[in-house]
């Protein structure tokens, strides 16, 4: 995960603009089989073109308090609590749309969108550390989309591009591959409803695994961005406070980690900052764990929004 420093105003809706609006149409799209045959931002800090940076668009104390009461009456429509919610997980069909350039620009391989499949499942089980939780989701590739346009490519456009290739229901994750200032950008569950055209994440090419993002080429920024996705708010949420995340068990912090610092305090209250957790911001090779209480809310988020 490379920083990224520009602003939380170039987001609207979850969209990213680059540059100016370009009208060019996708001059070839192939497609692939599947294996099978069928991110409020508070804070940032400046790593360089690419890194993290305001990769969800803004949710206010306000808005994180109506999502709760939202959440818990979708459930309750279910027949579920929250309790039982929590450790459903679930399966996740994965559409990868990659966004090459007319010369072939980010065309990552077939072999790069495999491994990070894997790194999805091998995190989202908790394969990292003993401490990390096993989520119970689990990711199936469904189908790979290939798309040669330069605008595109470099996230103009997002909200035609996304309308136009997006596949699947409210449980798919598609995930566009692109070239940009950012290491990843999602939208949440909640957002679904009213926007379903454009819901999933995009991610820089050059951070999946084998890319040359240095420090974040491991493929560890599709799991924070899907984490958004299935419903996490950063550990920094709101800063130093007691709701913070919404998660008990995530130390609350101050502001997003750099690097992998062990031992950063940020904030007076107990324990040290998450700077292992992949919903901070720190190097990839940093990133171990979700936590039990993050394995519970994306599990009611998943029922809630995407079930």
């Amino acid at each position: 995960m490379q920083l990224r420093a520009a602003s939380a105003a170039l987001l609207s809706a979850g969209a990213l603009l680059l540059g100016s609006v370009l009208a060019a149409p996708a001059q070839a799209a192939t497609i692939e089989p599947a294996a099978d045959g069928s991110c409020l931002t508070a804070g940032t800090s400046a790593r360089g073109l690419h890194g993290r940076g305001p990769d969800t668009r803004g949710i206010s104390a306000a808005e994180q308090r109506r999502v709760t009461r939202e959440t818990t009456t979708r459930l309750a429509a279910r027949g579920l609590s929250r309790s039982t919610a929590a450790v459903t997980g679930g399966k996740v069909p994965v559409y990868v749309h990659v966004m090459a350039g007319k010369s072939g620009q980010g065309n990552v391989t077939a072999s790069q969108i495999t491994r990070q499949i894997t790194v999805l499942n091998n995190t989202y089980a908790g394969g990292e550390s003993t401490a990390a939780a096993n989520t119970g989701f689990t990711f199936t590739l469904a189908g790979t989309n290939r798309f040669f346009n330069d605008t595109w490519h470099k996230d103009r456009q997002s909200t035609t591009y996304r309308a136009q290739t997006r596949k699947g229901g409210a449980n798919a994750l598609n995930i566009w591959i692109v070239d940009f200032a950012y290491l990843g950008i999602a939208t949440f569950p909640w957002d679904y409803a009213s926007n379903p055209k454009i819901d999933g994440i995009r991610v820089q090419y050059s951070s999946l695994p084998g890319g040359t993002a240095t420090n974040f080429n491991l493929g560890k920024t599709a799991t924070h961005e899907a984490g958004h996705w299935l419903g996490l708010y950063h550990t920094f949420q709101g800063g130093c406070t007691t709701r913070n995340d919404e998660v008990s068990d995530t130390p609350a912090q101050s502001s997003p980690t750099s690097g992998c610092p062990v031992g950063r305090d940020s904030c007076s209250l107990p324990g040290l900052d998450p700077i292992r957790n992949y919903m901070d911001y720190s190097y990839d090779s940093c990133y171990r764990m979700f936590t039990s209480g993050q394995s519970a809310r994306m599990s009611q988020m998943f029922a809630a929004y995407r079930g």
